[in-house]
């Protein structure tokens, strides 16, 4: 007979042993913030439709304008707004949580903006907030990038946890510094909402994606933009899921779509067990 304690503790591993579907959207965003909700609902319901209980937007979902400022005049205040309604209702109408890729939110100066990336639960509760830290610059040939003009960068590190476990946050440009990944410590799922370059991305997306897999044993589920914008700009797109042996379990290399994946946590807890490379780490901050 099995005691009260081991019985729970059975029923946690059965619980932790299921797999489930996680879905990445790839959007084409354009200036005109109901249309592009309008794509986002169509393409979420998609991914629910597929049995994703996880599904992540791309970076400026609700908006990619003709100019750099136009996000200015459609931010909104925390927690008051026509795209975080929106949000709130379709994780609800789903049942699905719902990473909402990153919005412009009023920032502490008027003329910037944070780049936030907000999550909701399945009763469409925002359960977490990331606010972008890194932020793009970009001086090559024609092409000029300077996020610091019009964002105000985040300083906290985040994660949730979550029915799937701890998942994460990190957008675009914060791909390329691990250490913001090591900060969250041992997470099983990280979201990354992105707007890479096509020029960038064609070379550093797919290798940095699978990277910070395989160095942090987790999924990635990295959701972007993915095309030509109105504005001129080309996005990269690329959305892929990864697992944590740096396998891409699906992607979509271009336009409007939805990639699903199976994550399984009896997989990554296995290849944790096999390669604990996480407990083997020596260099710290707090090594001089």
């Amino acid at each position: 007979m099995q005691d009260s304690n081991g019985t729970q503790q059975l029923d946690a591993a059965k619980k932790q042993a299921k797999t489930f579907k996680v879905a990445a959207v790839q959007m084409a965003s354009g200036p005109n913030v109901l249309a592009n909700l309008g794509e986002a609902r169509r393409l979420i319901e998609r991914a629910a439709d597929q049995g994703a209980r996880l599904v992540v937007l791309p970076e400026y979902f609700s908006i990619m304008g003709l100019n750099d400022t136009d996000k200015l005049a459609v931010r909104e205040q925390p927690g008051n707004g026509v795209t975080q309604s929106f949000m709130s209702k379709i994780a609800r109408e789903h049942k699905i949580w719902l990473v909402g890729g990153s919005i412009p939110l009023v920032a502490n100066k008027p003329d910037k903006i944070r780049n936030a990336c907000l999550v909701y639960d399945d009763k469409g509760e925002q359960v977490a907030r990331y606010d972008k830290i890194h932020l793009f610059n970009l001086e090559l040939g024609n092409e000029h990038y300077d996020e610091g003009l019009t964002i105000e960068p985040g300083k906290q590190v985040v994660v949730v946890d979550s029915p799937f476990g701890r998942i994460g946050l990190a957008i675009c440009y914060d791909l390329r510094f691990p250490e913001l990944f090591r900060a969250m410590h041992d997470v099983n799922i990280i979201v990354l909402p992105s707007a890479f370059t096509e020029t960038t991305g064609r070379m550093h997306w797919e290798v940095l994606v699978r990277a910070r897999a395989i160095e942090n044993l987790a999924y990635v589920v990295a959701a972007g933009q993915g095309g030509y914008h109105i504005s001129g700009r080309e996005t990269h797109g690329n959305t892929m899921i990864v697992d944590p042996w740096g396998r891409v379990l699906d992607r979509l290399p271009r336009g409007s779509g939805v990639v699903v994946a199976e994550i399984d946590p009896s997989y990554l807890a296995s290849m944790r067990n096999s390669l604990p490379a996480l407990s083997h780490r020596t260099i710290t901050s707090s090594l001089k």
